[in-house]
């Protein structure tokens, strides 16, 4: 189905003829009779009971066009809608600044894993590598990948596990510990302590580079060989939405450091962009407008509600101006409202460079630490994990049917290309979909894959000019804590509404998510709580399993998926059926089809039969032939994989 609603009550086949049919719906559980009508003027007529009906048939129509009419309105822009270049930039310009603090946070933690906290080139050189490859990564994931509007970014699920390691290593960054490096003129590798914290650095940074080099070609080969469909057999809403909602609740420890700077601030600024984009959703905008043709003219345009994040910022961010100016923060440092001040942290953009090239190798050659490759893979699952989620979030959001397993293994092949590739330059993490974004698409009603394709192109600019990046850092605390409330509450909305294909009234799968929930609650705040909580008797052994504990996102998805996998329960009940649903289901309401997932250019190869052996393609096209495409067991046998998709063509 493309844009278009089936309304139940109609025979659509009677059109065929040159007579006009209505269906009555009936009262009594009966079909519906039909009535003739020939040349109606005004008249009425009657149904089999002799009751008149054409009064109520005018008002059920108009009802129901309206209904149509507003359902098929949800989307301002649809993915493929094209927007024009000023509203593209503008609405480019607000998710790119959703995000860009979330990438200054994870490069600041990766300068500290590796002993960088007072290095303010490096960390420069750092930030400006993360926004760079944040935005190559969500242009190529928008054209080549899944091809859904969605950001990619800096993700925290690579550095959380070092920074767990590194806290068990108190004597990484005070030159004890000796470490390995590599004699350019013997060819040999030598054992010495380090000379200075550069030294330091640098030696970290390679370890970082070369383990995620690792990490990301077999993130990248999960996607390019089809296990990621094949696994999409065992993965449903039961086990997804356990383990992308654990994000959006730990969250809220990020959220609070922000918010609690000045709260009355931060409520505020949550408060515009709920107004603007959820109660005043129903009302336009009047715009001044001036064309030849109709000289000077008001048109109405939700402008409110597609900027509601944007001019909520924007408010808040004077806001603090204004109190700046007047001087109701205090100049402390160590005194919390100092984050409140739009001058706190000026100096960041005094000590950015104008121009900077993230390139390969720029901190020196790669090398391979067998603890940081482990701890990388662990973050590759979870952010495999994550992205099937978000895939699934954002098609949801947007009105468009589920991913295709072809899809995901492209846009998981994708994640893993670029993560080797931020590797060999230097980033130290990994780029994952950003879920704050998906819920500013629900608020904003603009999922135009154009928009996010000059969001690319925006950090693209910010990772090469660093003083303009380094503008946006300076979003005062308490701002940036409001945006962030109403971005993860949207997208946790979004993520709970995978159940509705779930059956809430069976014990079975309440059981299951409630569990999951509570495990993936419960276990990392008891590894964080209690010193040593495993004791195996070999201490490199005791990191791994305490570092895996300690991942919210690992002890509730697995958990979630093995008793989803493992307890007898029928695929409409897990809700897997419902996903299973084919493009032309008369029941699906979606703005676009499954041709959203063909990727650039298909339609000039769509007729190759080496399609078929490639799992990251949609299946050949016979010409003149309609065919159906089974992307289930029977499809594994010919791609190598087994998705839970139908789709038709």
């Amino acid at each position: 189905m493309e844009g278009s609603v089936i309304n139940e009550g109609f025979e659509m086949s009677e059109q065929k003829e040159n007579i006009k049919y209505l269906d009555v719906p009936a009262t009594n559980g009966t079909s519906p009779s039909v009535e003739k009508r020939q040349g109606f003027k005004g008249s009425t007529e009657k149904s089999d009971d002799g009751q008149r009906v054409l009064p109520a048939i005018s008002t059920t129509i108009q009802k129901e066009e309206a209904e149509t009419e507003q359902t098929t309105t949800d989307l301002i822009y649809k993915i493929s809608s094209y927007v024009p270049p000023h509203l593209t930039l503008m609405f480019a310009f607000q998710q790119a600044l959703l995000s860009i603090s979330g990438s200054l946070a994870v490069s600041l933690l990766v300068a500290e894993v590796v002993c960088a906290e007072d290095n303010d080139e490096f960390k420069a050189k750092l930030l400006s590598s993360t926004l760079f490859m944040n935005g190559l990564t969500t242009f190529l994931m928008v054209t080549l990948g899944i091809r859904l509007p969605l950001y990619q970014g800096a993700t925290t699920d690579y550095v959380a596990p070092l920074l767990a390691m590194s806290q068990l290593d108190t004597g990484r960054c005070n030159g004890t510990r000796p470490i390995t490096v590599f004699n350019n003129i013997t060819n040999t590798t030598e054992t010495k302590f380090p000379e200075g914290s550069d030294e330091i650095i640098l030696h970290s940074i390679q370890a970082l580079q070369g383990s995620l080099l690792a990490a990301g070609a077999v993130h990248f080969l999960l996607g390019a060989t089809g296990l990621v469909g094949f696994l999409l057999r065992f993965i449903g809403p039961i086990t997804i939405v356990p383990t992308i909602l654990l994000i959006g609740i730990y969250m809220t420890k990020a959220v609070i450091k922000f918010a609690q700077v000045n709260w009355p601030l931060s409520l505020m600024t949550c408060a515009i962009a709920i107004i603007l984009s959820l109660y005043l959703a129903k009302m336009k905008t009047p715009l001044p407008m001036w064309s030849r043709k109709k000289s000077w003219h008001v048109i109405r345009y939700p402008l409110h509600q597609v900027f509601a994040i944007l001019i909520a910022l924007v408010v808040g961010w004077v806001m603090c101006a204004v109190l700046t100016t007047a001087g109701m923060f205090s100049m402390d440092r160590d005194h919390k409202d100092f984050y409140s001040r739009t001058d706190a942290r000026t100096d960041i953009v005094q000590r950015a460079s104008w121009f900077h090239f993230p390139y390969p190798g720029q901190f020196g050659p790669m090398r391979f630490d067998v603890s940081v490759f482990v701890g990388f893979m662990v973050a590759t699952i979870v952010s495999i994990l994550d992205s099937i989620g978000d895939y699934y979030a954002c098609a949801s959001i947007c009105k468009v049917p589920p991913p295709p397993a072809h899809g995901v293994n492209r846009g998981i092949a994708i994640e893993g290309f670029c993560s080797a590739l931020s590797g060999v330059i230097g980033c130290g993490h990994a780029t994952t979909t950003y879920g704050g974004n998906i819920g500013a698409i629900g608020l904003t009603r603009v999922a135009s894959r154009y928009v996010f394709m000059a969001v690319a192109l925006i950090y693209i600019i910010f990772g090469l000019i660093g003083k303009v990046s380094a503008v946006f850092i300076t979003i005062p605390y308490p701002v940036l804590g409001g945006v962030l409330m109403v971005m993860f509450g949207a997208f946790n909305g979004v993520v709970l509404s995978n159940l509705q294909a779930v059956s809430l009234s069976s014990t079975r799968n309440l059981t299951i998510i409630g569990t999951a929930l509570f495990v993936g609650l419960m276990v990392p705040q008891w590894v964080k709580d209690y010193d040593k909580p495993i004791n195996t008797g070999n201490k490199d052994a005791d990191d791994v399993i305490t570092m895996l504990l300690g991942n919210p996102n690992l002890t509730g998805g697995v958990l979630a998926c093995f008793l989803d996998n493992t307890i007898p329960g029928t695929r409409e009940e897990r809700g897997l059926a419902a996903w299973e649903a084919l493009e032309d289901n008369p029941s699906a309401n979606y703005s676009e089809g499954y041709e959203v997932y063909n990727p650039l250019f298909f339609d000039k190869v769509k007729h190759f039969k080496i399609l078929k052996f490639l799992p990251f393609m949609p299946a050949p096209q016979v010409k003149g032939l309609k065919r159906k495409r089974f992307l289930s067991l029977d499809l594994g046998n010919h791609h190598g994989m087994t998705g839970a998709y139908t789709t038709t063509r």
